[in-house]
């Protein structure tokens, strides 16, 4: 039997795994490090947005989730019954980051479920690969994880996660099973006019990070009204290298454009666009910003666009809730998608289907 204690044990292993990728040279790497660095490259060669830098942060990510330490202090949370018959999960993964669907898919192994992942096209071989080496590392997981790039069918409960557009299909498909069917979501960053250029660097983090295409990337500055953006667009500049990326320079160019031709007022660095917007959700390159005259008026509006928001960032998360400006892409195992707490979700799901 395949106990929570083997899981934990089989998932930190995975962590030392992705470790030795990522900080020894390759020729030190056993067979299937090696097959998990050939899905990196050959993930960088079918997305352009899966740069070498994007995927290596998104495993640095993972390793800091799977402390085993962390590991062990997450599941104390929850009554977990290793010998339930397994129940078959169907998850739905977007592609917008590296690895985006890895914390579904930890949480459904780690229920004692099984999981049956319909991967997206723009992420097709990081998952595959990584599972893979999981199983290597505890053969009992063998029988517990199975992808498809075709519709799902033949599952118990459904995970899935996509854009506004898609959550109506996923609505009109699953709406007859348990699921968690997610949206569109962004983040928001608070200021008070009393940060620091170094606060402004680790800012910078969850603003460029995975250009900006992340639910947990920074796309709305809250500031006080008045805000001076200078220093604040200086040190952002340090981030010019992402106009290197043609996609990136491309997305740059055109929405700059768009702004002169519509004679929209901004802030132009040289590497980012910033404009004065309500709307929470920004094209690639575009950061917008929004005057608040006091902490009550951010913590309304914060309250009243929930359900769009994914995390906010603050200086040493001062507004409870909030991480600190740096940290936005880097939630420990606890924190789930949209604040919904998937693992009591996949645990309660025996008392729902049978």
């Amino acid at each position: 039997m395949l106990t929570t204690d083997r899981k934990i044990k089989a998932f930190s292993t995975l962590a030392n795994h992705l470790k030795n990728i990522i900080e020894t040279d390759y020729e030190t790497l056993n067979v299937d490090q090696k097959a998990f660095v050939s899905a990196m490259q050959k993930s960088s060669q079918t997305n352009p947005w899966f740069t070498s830098e994007n995927i290596n942060l998104a495993v640095s990510n993972l390793i800091e989730m799977l402390h085993e330490d962390s590991l062990r202090k997450w599941v104390a949370n929850y009554a977990m019954n290793d010998e339930k018959e397994p129940l078959t999960i169907g998850v739905v993964m977007a592609g917008n980051i590296p690895l985006v669907g890895f914390h579904d898919f930890l949480c459904v192994l780690m229920s004692g479920n099984r999981f049956f992942g319909k991967l997206s096209h723009d992420d097709q071989y990081l998952l595959p690969a990584l599972a893979e080496m999981l199983q290597k590392i505890e053969p009992e997981f063998s029988d517990s994880i199975s992808f498809t790039t075709e519709r799902l069918s033949d599952f118990d409960a459904i995970i899935a996660t996509g854009s506004n557009n898609t959550a109506r299909y996923f609505d009109y498909y699953f709406g007859k099973y348990p699921n968690l069917i997610r949206k569109n979501r962004n983040s928001v960053a608070v200021l008070t006019g009393k940060e620091t250029n170094a606060d402004f660097e680790k800012l910078a983090d969850d603003v460029f990070a995975y250009f900006g295409l992340g639910c947990r990337s920074v796309s709305t500055l809250l500031v006080p009204t008045a805000y001076d953006f200078t220093s604040l667009l200086e040190i952002f500049s340090n981030r010019a290298n992402v106009i290197n990326h043609a996609r990136y320079f491309n997305n740059y160019e055109y929405n700059k454009a768009v702004f002169l031709i519509n004679k929209v007022s901004h802030f132009d660095n040289g590497c980012l666009l910033l404009t004065q917007s309500d709307q929470l959700n920004t094209p690639i390159s575009v950061l917008h910003y929004r005057y608040y005259d006091s902490i009550n008026q951010v913590l309304d509006l914060l309250n009243n666009h929930q359900e769009k928001i994914q995390c906010v960032v603050s200086k040493n998360a001062f507004l409870l809730n909030s991480f600190d400006f740096g940290m936005a892409q880097k939630p420990d195992v606890q924190h789930y998608a949209d604040n919904v707490d998937i693992m009591q979700f996949l645990l309660s799901l025996h008392h729902k289907i049978r």
